[in-house]
């Protein structure tokens, strides 16, 4: 009985460290789990910020409006047509994140944060190419940043919010000049039906199917399109 003990204590001592390394090996899973749920969360802020998707978004709204039509084509439509033109338009950004740092990261000749710092580099200076100088300034002066000798020096942190106004600046600038032609039928139409006196009916009742049959007539869809590609 002596001997079986003894056997057992003996034999229950390796076993120490490898309970323990199991242990303390799993003990970066649940910020794993953390890290990736969080990114999960910020990848629609992330995929906004980072990719023609403002632009896109801000001028299709602008279009709608211009239109008159309140929920045609609807969000889900337009949100759905912001993303593949999207995905076009990123696509030879991707091409150059996946040959400069998944493939290499899937080899296994880069460590995870060296993948993310090559991978992080096509997108920046795709955002670059778009950025407003007056932008960058202003989020350089803003972050107490020494200027830089060249904007690839700069960090994402002032590349991302100065690339998100140029965006917007160049939505809205997209915008204005497609409304001025329904708003034109606007006003001619708001002109004619006071001029002879048809008060009973508002005038938008009236401009809305000719802005439409107009906007058909023209293919506007494949104008905007073709215009919206032609900006990048």
């Amino acid at each position: 009985m002596v001997v079986l003990l003894a056997a057992a204590r003996n034999a229950s001592v390796p076993l120490l460290p490898d309970l323990n390394s199991k242990l303390h090996a799993s003990d970066s899973t649940p910020w794993t789990i953390v890290f990736v749920l969080t990114l999960i969360t910020l990848l629609p802020a992330i995929l906004m910020a980072m990719t023609p998707l403002v632009r896109l978004t801000v001028v299709f709204h602008f279009l709608r409006q211009a239109l008159g039509t309140q929920t045609a084509p609807s969000n889900t439509t337009l949100l759905g047509l912001a993303l593949m033109m999207t995905w076009f338009l990123m696509t030879p950004v991707l091409t150059l994140v996946d040959q400069q740092a998944v493939e290499p990261f899937r080899s296994g000749q880069i460590t995870g944060m060296e993948a993310i710092d090559r991978g992080a580099q096509p997108v920046k200076h795709f955002m670059l190419h778009y950025a407003r100088e007056k932008d960058l300034a202003l989020f350089t002066a803003a972050g107490q940043i020494q200027r830089p000798n060249s904007p690839d020096d700069l960090p994402m942190r002032v590349v991302i919010p100065a690339y998100v106004l140029s965006e917007l600046k160049a939505g809205f600038a997209i915008g204005a000049v497609l409304f001025l032609p329904f708003l034109l039928i606007d006003m001619v139409t708001a002109s004619i039906t006071t001029s002879i006196g048809m008060f009973q009916l508002p005038p938008v009742v009236v401009s809305t199917p000719l802005k439409i049959l107009l906007f058909v007539m023209v293919d506007g869809w494949n104008l905007l399109a073709s215009s919206l590609l032609k900006s990048f």
